[in-house]
């Protein structure tokens, strides 16, 4: 039997292990996906909007989305509860504004958190990446223009670390 039962939900796929199973595996065939992966429709509907998704992921824009929308309720929860807090209020709202101002005030921060311990150093992360390809793209072309081979960074004689004089 397999490790994963796939189970139809209203929905969509969800994966739960059988008992005594060790591990469970996500879909990996179109079999396993389901009929609607070989609808006439569903496949033009991806032909044209496959291109978009594919640039989509690497980009990070539902992150960045997610990011943007948590740090704006946030800060607009925040705001309220302070409002809320700073008003003539009886005991139960007064309970209500504190918990806005903290789920705003812990909302908004943790997105800035996000922020500078994930997306910097991917961001910087990706542009050290593109800098090295250039680099050893040109050093490729540099050794093709001189001895007509593709010699590694090694077999070129400079260190790839530095940009050259």
């Amino acid at each position: 039997m397999r490790a994963a039962v796939q189970n139809w939900l209203a929905r969509g796929w969800t994966t739960t292990v059988e008992p005594g199973a060790k591990d469970a595996s996500l879909p990996s065939t179109d079999e396993d996906l389901g009929p609607w992966v070989h609808d006439p429709r569903i496949l033009a509907w991806a032909d044209e909007h496959l291109p978009e998704l594919r640039r989509s992921v690497p980009e990070q824009r539902t992150l960045r989305w997610s990011l943007g929308i948590g740090f704006v309720v946030g800060l607009i929860a925040h705001v309220s509860g302070f409002l809320l807090k700073s008003s003539e209020t009886t005991e139960p709202l007064s309970l209500l504004a504190d918990l806005l101002y903290t789920l705003g005030w812990a909302l908004w921060t943790g997105v800035v958190v996000v922020v500078f311990f994930q997306i910097v150093p991917e961001a910087k992360t990706r542009q050290i990446k593109r800098a090295a390809d250039a680099f050893e793209a040109a050093l490729r072309d540099q050794a093709r223009a001189g001895s007509g081979q593709v010699p590694g960074p090694a077999a070129a004689g400079e260190d790839c670390r530095m940009p050259p004089k």
